[in-house]
């Protein structure tokens, strides 16, 4: 599970990075290019950050589904 809160974390840095960036170029020459790329790249960090959640709440219950009489 720690690769995975890894892999997880390290993308949504870059998504990050990508938003911010994209957010200052908006600002910088008033592209609303470059804001609706920022705005997706916001989202995509929310999707992560669910689909992170989801597999750590599951993976409890399944877990714990799995062992509960051992």
């Amino acid at each position: 599970m720690t690769v995975f809160r890894w892999i997880i974390g390290v993308l949504s840095g870059f998504f990050v990075l990508a938003a911010t960036f994209g957010f200052f170029l908006f600002i910088a020459f008033d592209s609303q290019l470059w804001l609706q790329r920022a705005r997706t790249f916001r989202h995509l960090i929310w999707v992560l950050l669910l689909f992170w959640f989801n597999i750590e709440v599951w993976g409890k219950v399944v877990y714990t589904i799995w062992h509960w009489n051992k």
